[in-house]
């Protein structure tokens, strides 16, 4: 099975765990649940800016391995659009939190599957537009409960499965993992209950990428990275429930 077929698969199953729950059951929810919850479905437009801290230092190489170039990597802005499954539990501070990633405006000057350059189509051109998936294990730090309705936080250990990017790997996608801290900011908490913008939430995530980075040495088509590659980054991130629209 495919990368990209396994990513339909678990998307579809975002959607039926969201959306199939009978409706009795939000209203059960308050009473109890089993371990874990009814999940929520969320919709995140995302602005990331990578090589936030720690910006590597790569070499240019021509075709015989000599240097052309050398320079520090610049800060990437790249929009990322994330479906969320947030699943509660019934231990304290604790949750779930499955993800997929697409990259709608993603570009490559070589296709990953069929080794074509852009150079060599019609459109001059490759969309990058592969998805990536998140298993996120969640722990609070503080809840609305303790800011006035304001403000939450969570630090989540996370299996991030996506393209490799070590000269090592035996694999098109990769298991990475992952520590994230999210802090949300309920910015519409003053609006009456039942109100869908109520729950839309504005957040920051900074994330650190512990394993599956290019380290001092590598080498990755015509790049040679002389300093390890960031595993810095942070996110801007617009979070919109989609199911139940009001959680």
């Amino acid at each position: 099975m495919t990368p990209y077929a396994r990513a339909g698969i678990v998307l579809a199953a975002f959607g039926l765990a969201a959306l199939a729950a009978p409706a009795r059951a939000a209203a059960q929810q308050a009473d109890r649940c089993r371990v874990l919850c009814m999940p929520e479905l969320k919709i995140e437009p995302t602005l990331t800016v990578e090589n936030l801290w720690s910006r590597p230092v790569i070499e240019t190489l021509d075709g015989s391995g000599r240097v052309v170039e050398s320079a520090r990597a610049g800060r990437d802005r790249v929009f990322e659009l994330i479906l969320a499954l947030d699943v509660p539990t019934e231990i304290p501070r604790l949750g779930l939190t499955l993800e997929a990633i697409f990259v709608p405006f993603g570009e490559t000057d070589e296709h990953p599957f069929t080794g074509v350059p852009a150079s060599a189509l019609r459109s001059g051109s490759i969309r990058d537009n592969g998805v990536e998936i998140e298993s996120e294990l969640n722990f609070e730090l503080f809840d609305t409960d303790q800011t006035g309705g304001w403000v939450s936080s969570h630090v989540d250990i996370v299996d991030k499965f996506s393209p490799a990017e070590e000269p090592r790997a035996e694999s098109v996608y990769t298991h990475k993992l992952n520590f994230e801290w999210d802090t949300a900011f309920h910015v519409f908490n003053r609006l009456p209950d039942g109100s869908w913008l109520r729950n839309v939430e504005a957040e920051v995530s900074l994330d650190y990428v512990a394993t599956g980075l290019p380290n001092a040495g590598d080498v990755l088509g015509s790049e040679r990275f002389v300093t390890r590659a960031s595993p810095w980054s942070i996110s801007f991130v617009l979070v919109m429930p989609l199911a139940p629209l009001v959680p």
